[in-house]
């Protein structure tokens, strides 16, 4: 099955051997998200699945089509461009495909992918300010319509207002009022512990109520 994205270097040809995983009773169906039915798999007491289990083309695959839209809406509001933030998404796939073999738990896959667009929105965001400090001033690029169409969504009140939250607190209220995470989730994507998110949470909710009030 053909990716819907683009494969690293060195990655063609090299699936591993896949053995299925259809449901109990025979049948050979499998549920459309991939994290479902890795699940299944151990809860109908096969031998746990490792990463040798899934074909990386059928796994990622599944997990692109199912979580695509959602990561790339959850890298806009954390990267502030919408053609950086399907790259910052592509990316994570391209790595999860990549080192598919080498994944300990698949089913926290999309755990994973969530990390791994926080933590490649931040060198985005990094690599942003160098630039945006030492290039020279010089005459606007002309919008795109991508660019257009970001920009209704930028001149909202809250997405202003988040935008001057410090960092860590911007991606906690993200993942928390956004992208729909629980704690333990938020706390595994910012690689912090769930009391730092807790505290980053209520000191973000905090200053974003203050900025609010006063517009």
């Amino acid at each position: 099955m053909p990716l819907p994205f683009r494969k690293p270097k060195g990655v063609e040809g090299a699936s591993v051997e896949s053995q299925p995983f259809g449901k109990p009773g025979g049948t050979n169906e499998r549920p459309t998200d991939v994290t479902e039915t890795l699940v299944a798999g151990t809860a109908a007491g096969r031998v746990a699945v490792g990463a040798a289990g899934w074909d990386a083309d059928q796994a990622v695959t599944q997990l692109y089509g199912s979580h695509y839209q959602s990561l790339v809406r959850l890298a806009v509001l954390l990267v502030r461009d919408f053609a950086t933030a399907e790259e910052v998404v592509q990316d994570a796939f391209v790595a999860m495909h990549g080192g598919w073999r080498r994944l300990r738990d698949p089913e926290k896959a999309l755990s994973y992918l969530r990390q791994s667009v926080v933590n490649r929105s931040r060198s985005v965001l990094r690599h942003r300010a160098v630039v945006e400090k030492y290039a020279p001033k010089g005459l606007p690029d002309a919008p795109s319509a991508e660019h257009g169409a970001i920009g209704e969504l930028e001149r909202s009140a809250v997405i202003e207002a988040l935008r001057g939250l410090p960092r860590r607190q911007r991606e906690a209220l993200v993942l928390r009022y956004y992208g729909d995470l629980s704690e333990a989730q938020i706390a595994d994507a910012m690689g912090i512990s769930k009391g730092a998110v807790k505290s980053h949470t209520a000191r973000g909710m905090a200053a974003l109520r203050s900025v609010l009030e006063q517009t």
